[in-house]
């Protein structure tokens, strides 16, 4: 957010609302996230940018954290679901209106992992295995979205991962080999993965025990020159 208080999105900045911010979602969206740790699970309104590591997905705001079952300052492996509908309804909603709608690149996501951005009193930070659904066409209208979503919190089975460092897809052999190279003491894996007829190849870390592991390792590829590396949660 920047100095005025506002988010990326020109919405008030509050650290009492279910918020959060991402880096390439369109904003604002509305996202199912779920603790994987402890199988709390609620709705999110992504409203602002950031953070800027790249080791994390999320950022957000203290009161969401709390009521997912984040410690302030701390990290938790999370699921994070784009709601189509609501996500539409609401940026049709801002059309026009203050702040209007901030589009970004419109990418399949996969994996990636939590954290806040400065300033914003977002202190929950956590890893994810991540499911963005691009967005298919015009959908049926919904309902309106309120301002503030409503704080209705779920449990679901709690179903904690393993954290990898994904390094990299590639649509030739070599390639893959000269990653897996590069991270020789991360003691890499290249992984074929087959499709039809095509065929790619995956290079991953891991697993490792904890997170503060999994961010080490991802340092070491970052200073390798791996800059497409990612913490994944599977």
């Amino acid at each position: 957010p920047d100095r005025s208080g506002l988010t990326a999105n020109g919405e008030i900045s509050d650290p009492m609302a279910m918020a959060a911010a991402h880096q390439t979602l369109q904003l604002p969206a509305i996202v199912r996230v779920t603790n994987l740790e402890t199988g709390l699970q609620a709705l999110v309104r992504v409203n602002d940018r950031g953070p800027s590591s790249p080791a994390r997905l999320l950022g957000l705001t203290r009161h969401a954290a709390e009521r997912l079952g984040i410690p302030t300052g701390g990290v938790a492996q999370i699921r994070v679901q784009v709601e189509d509908g609501p996500s539409q309804a609401l940026r049709d909603q801002m059309q026009g209106g203050i702040g209007g709608v901030i589009a970004a690149p419109r990418t399949d996501v996969t994996a990636e992992a939590l954290a806040p951005p400065p300033g914003l009193g977002q202190s929950a930070r956590g890893r994810t295995a991540t499911v963005v659904r691009r967005d298919t066409g015009p959908s049926a209208p919904a309902a309106a979205v309120p301002e503030r979503l409503p704080e209705e919190v779920i449990r679901v089975p709690v179903r904690p991962g393993q954290l990898w460092v994904h390094a990299g897809v590639f649509g030739q052999g070599r390639y893959a080999a000269q990653v897996q190279a590069r991270l020789a003491g991360l003691r890499p894996l290249v992984e074929r993965v087959r499709q039809g007829r095509s065929e790619t190849f995956q290079v991953r870390a891991g697993p490792f025990a904890d997170v503060m592991q999994a961010d080490s390792a991802l340092d070491r590829a970052m200073r390798a020159g791996v800059t497409d590396a990612r913490i994944v949660v599977e």
